[in-house]
């Protein structure tokens, strides 16, 4: 299990410590029972300034956006892919009808299952997993799983674009584009090319690598990746940022026209009704 779960572990183990304050901004009260102690420690090993602040504010503004697509758009097909060990099917409030499909490699998932062996499914909505290497064709697995392409989709991308060489990035990000039925929502986040430069990030960057999980994506212009691949993006946000601090990001936010910032961004692009 440690191989195939340690990045998904250790954002879960973060996840524990944000339930855990008294002002917590969401609560997981599975997030511990995910993480195990390989999660804690992971994250000792990572976690550099700002890690712990982001994860929070990553998972509230996913939070709270799913919230807007299931609630507002009536979205009722929702993919996550590269779940890991989110727990957004049991802890989120979803509507009655949605299906949440999530996709990743099938160690991870056998991983997950046994973890959560014991936590009930929630009443009103349905989960069902998906085994695939998002590297491949895998959306013929998710069709036999009982995703209906012409229906509009929520999908949702994250901590996974930085994992990915570029062109792995493009396909993907098309990919979702060219499978939706207008009205889709896609959710995610991804850095800045000068994030996996930074010298005050060697040592976490040089962990991962370690680790056999290094990052290796980053772009200074998210909504031109996003637009030049289909989407038409509805916003992009850093921490620190209206929308995107919640009261927890500790530091300056650097205009974007700043050239050589390390930045993280958390993005919400749809489908037009038009096709681009």
């Amino acid at each position: 299990m440690e191989a195939v779960s340690r990045t998904a572990q250790w954002t879960a183990a973060a996840r524990a410590l944000e339930t855990e304050r008294e002002d917590r901004l969401f609560a997981d009260p599975h997030a511990r029972t995910v993480a195990g102690t390989t999660g804690f420690e992971l994250l000792e090993r990572y976690a550099g300034a700002g890690t712990v602040p982001f994860l929070a504010i990553r998972t509230t503004y996913l939070d709270r956006a799913i919230g807007r697509a299931v609630q507002e758009r009536g979205l009722r097909q929702v993919v996550f892919l590269a779940a890991g060990m989110d727990t957004r099917y049991y802890r989120l409030d979803w509507p009655d009808g949605v299906t949440v499909y999530e996709l990743d490699r099938p160690g991870l998932l056998d991983a997950k299952a046994e973890l959560l062996a014991d936590e009930p499914a929630p009443a009103g909505r349905e989960r069902r997993t998906v085994a695939v290497d998002l590297t491949q064709d895998w959306t013929g697995q998710l069709k036999e799983a009982g995703w209906r392409s012409e229906q509009p989709t929520l999908w949702i991308v994250e901590g996974l674009l930085f994992f990915l060489p570029e062109d792995a990035v493009r396909a993907l990000i098309t990919t979702l584009w060219q499978h939706s039925a207008p009205g889709s929502v896609l959710l995610g986040d991804v850095i800045s090319e000068a994030a996996l430069k930074n010298p005050l990030s060697r040592s976490f960057m040089r962990a991962l690598a370690e680790d056999g999980n290094p990052w290796l994506f980053g772009t200074e212009d998210p909504e031109l990746l996003l637009t030049s691949c289909g989407w038409t993006v509805r916003e992009v946000r850093q921490p620190g940022e209206e929308g995107a601090d919640f009261g927890r990001w500790p530091y300056p936010v650097a205009p974007r026209e700043v050239p050589g910032v390390p930045r993280s961004f958390l993005f919400t692009a749809v489908r037009d009704e038009v096709s681009a």
